[in-house]
């Protein structure tokens, strides 16, 4: 008994523990339609699953996928598009869905990626005569031809650019169209050639040759863009009929709102519930406020001057300002009067975009001469730089629930790039056909990004991955010098300095033109006071697809912006995020059930040992010595006392079996 004691005392502690820590654990939540679980229980994109790649670190985001579509040498893009391995990571989406691209190294102009796992080349190191990849393909047939070498002088172009003899880049599609596109007239040179086999003509996927030049094609399903990208068709964003959520049936669609709207009888738009929504713009003598019903307009703060940009908190009705040109940054309610500006932020530089994080209580913003984007808290009592060595980043936008950062720049290089909140994991949305992008806005029930293009004079939207581009409105004599604009319902609201107007058009194609409001005095940025352009939702805490089971802590004065998960008051313990695994808890299980079992059995046999008599230790020594053959059943007399001490056993036996089954469950 001393050795089985001390067993016991040595297994319940670890029982306990084993217990304990699956009633105190608890798996972090992936999202169920968004996320993947992997098997060391953190939460991946399902768009990741099944990409053949894996993501997972576990790699069990591959597992059961039978990737037998794509043969040895290719890789699965998640479409189940197979494309050659040799063109992943070549700066070129060859997947419509750009999951070739996704992991590579994000390499800046000038450099061209040599892998998942390499670093970035410079440019005039291709097609030198040496391998500088580890794979080699920076000079393979596919990318350098029978071309001689490039100089070592050699500017930097994109694989859909054609590389004219003075080093400046022009559309590959321009070349041998009997036009000179080049300054020194390089492209018209050498047409008899075959231009798809030097790097497949910049095509993402088919290039035919002609007699003179080349065309870009793309397989069924899929559409041309930029003359030669494809990418796959969206058949809603390309029909754009629906306001919000959109469903093809057969040959229509079927449209629907997201929660807080409602669908109109008549046109079937999406009307926000509740309180009309309030338009508040920035002018030279003041912050004004209007109605959207009416075509009048009042001053809100009229000693607060500056066509600065804006941004609104709706739920307590709090605006954000700065004067443009200074570094100041103020607050004033909509709901106290007077309207009295009070200072948050003073800040280094001039404030060119502004925008709240509602979720996570911060502001970010824009400065331009300084190449930066900033981010504070709401109440001002701290800030950061988040971002810095831009060119003229002149606007910026938040989307806390996607927990994505957008911002333009509009120098050398212009583009509209996105980040996660803390700024990390930066990738480029939009390169080409771009000016001088001044101004941003989110469609949140659609998951769109537009933004204003000066020098284009334009209003083009993408999706958050950078697909799907689509120009909405164009120069229609009210969109000439647009400071600041903003999506809600069915509408562009924006604000036009040369009219010196407030207009609205049809979000999807620019129709139905309306000025709201003329003769505004030098009207600045606007945006629409209305509860449902800011839902609650989970906080993606920082980047896209880390949601949090309770609430999401921000940490701003870290060496780096920091957001975690945190537990409500009450818990005694953080427990971080992926903590057990599905194989891990069942494990578990699996060794609180054996233990149970064993527990249970060493009782019983304590017991028999405790308080049965000897008498059936005599039986079978009695046995033995009469048959040493294990083949020849004996037959003992029963005692009188065999069946009580059976019957007993019996019950002991079901009662221990139920207890241990009730155990286990700004412009440029």
């Amino acid at each position: 008994m001393g050795h089985l004691g001390g067993l016991f005392l040595l297994l319940a502690p670890l029982f306990w523990h084993y217990f304990c820590g699956v009633e105190g654990h608890s798996l972090p939540n992936c999202h169920e339609q968004l996320e993947f679980r992997c098997s060391d229980g953190s939460c991946l994109s399902r768009l990741k699953k099944c990409d053949g790649r894996s993501d997972c670190e576990d790699g069990s985001d591959e597992r059961h996928c039978s990737h037998v579509w794509c043969k040895d040498g290719e890789f699965a893009c998640h479409s189940r598009r197979c494309i050659s391995a040799k063109l992943l990571c070549n700066g070129v989406h060859d997947c419509s869905d750009g999951t070739d691209e996704d992991s590579c190294y994000n390499c800046t102009a000038g450099f061209f990626s040599c892998g998942l796992s390499d670093a970035c080349l410079p440019r005039n190191k291709l097609c030198n005569g040496w391998t500088d990849c580890k794979d080699g393909r920076d000079e393979t047939r596919e990318l350098c031809g029978s071309t001689e070498p490039i100089s070592q002088s050699a500017s930097a172009c994109a694989a859909s650019e054609f590389q004219c003899g003075d080093g400046e880049c022009i559309r590959h599609t321009w070349r041998c169209d009997h036009q000179p596109d080049c300054t020194d007239g390089s492209d018209e040179e050498n047409c008899g050639q075959n231009e798809c086999q030097v790097n497949n003509g910049g095509c993402s996927h088919f290039c035919l040759d002609q007699k003179m030049g080349f065309l870009c094609r793309c397989p069924d399903n899929m559409k041309l863009v930029d003359d030669s990208q494809c990418e796959e068709i969206d058949v809603c964003l390309e029909s754009d009929v629906c306001d919000q959520l959109c469903a093809p049936k057969n040959s229509s669609f079927t449209c629907d709102c997201h929660q807080g709207y409602h669908v109109t009888p008549t046109t079937g738009e999406c009307k926000a519930n509740g309180d009309e929504a309030l338009l508040v713009f920035t002018t030279s003598t003041g912050i004004q406020l209007a109605n959207l019903m009416r075509s009048e307009y009042k001053p809100l703060a009229p000693n607060v001057p500056g066509s600065g940009p804006v941004a609104v908190v709706a739920s307590n009705h709090t605006l954000y300002w700065a004067q443009q040109g200074s570094g100041s940054i103020y607050r004033i309610s909509l709901d106290e009067k007077p309207h009295e500006a009070v200072l948050v932020l003073k800040v280094q530089g001039s404030v060119s975009g502004l925008a709240v994080d509602w979720i996570h209580h911060l502001l970010y913003w824009t400065s331009q001469e300084r190449g930066l984007v900033n981010v504070a808290l709401l109440d001002g009592s701290s800030q950061r730089q988040l971002i810095t060595g831009l060119d003229k980043p002149s606007a910026v936008a938040v989307d806390p629930l996607q927990g994505l950062l957008f911002w333009t720049q509009c120098g050398s290089s212009p583009k509209i790039e996105r980040a996660g909140l803390d700024g990390h994991d930066r990738q480029a949305l939009v390169t080409s056909s771009i000016r001088q992008p001044v101004a941003l806005s989110l469609d949140m029930p659609r998951k769109l990004l537009y933004w204003f293009d000066l020098g284009m004079r334009s209003i083009s939207r993408v999706n958050l991955d950078g697909r799907h581009r689509k120009t909405v409105v164009e120069s229609n004599g009210y969109l000439d010098r647009l400071f600041g604009f903003t999506v809600f319902e069915g509408f562009l609201y924006w604000s036009d300095e040369v009219t010196r107007s407030i207009c609205r058009a049809n979000k999807h194609n620019g129709t139905n033109l309306q000025v709201l409001l003329s003769d505004v005095t030098s009207p600045g940025d606007v945006v629409l006071v209305q509860p449902v352009l800011q839902p609650n939702g989970p906080s993606a805490c920082g980047h896209p697809g880390v949601m949090c089971q309770h609430s999401c802590a921000v940490e701003l004065l870290s060496e780096r912006l920091q957001f975690s998960c945190s537990s409500p008051p009450g818990i005694s313990r953080t427990l971080p995020a992926a903590t057990l695994s599905d194989a891990t808890f069942a494990g578990i299980l699996s060794l609180i059930l054996f233990l149970s079992v064993l527990l249970v059995g060493m009782a019983v046999w304590w017991w028999r040992e405790e308080f049965l008599p000897s008498r059936s230790l005599t039986m079978q020594s009695i046995s033995l010595k009469e048959s040493r053959d294990p083949l020849i059943i004996q037959t003992p007399p029963v005692a009188p006392n065999a069946f009580l001490a059976k019957e007993t056993l019996l019950k002991l036996d079901l009662d221990g079996s139920t207890q241990m089954d009730s155990c286990g469950s700004f412009p440029c």
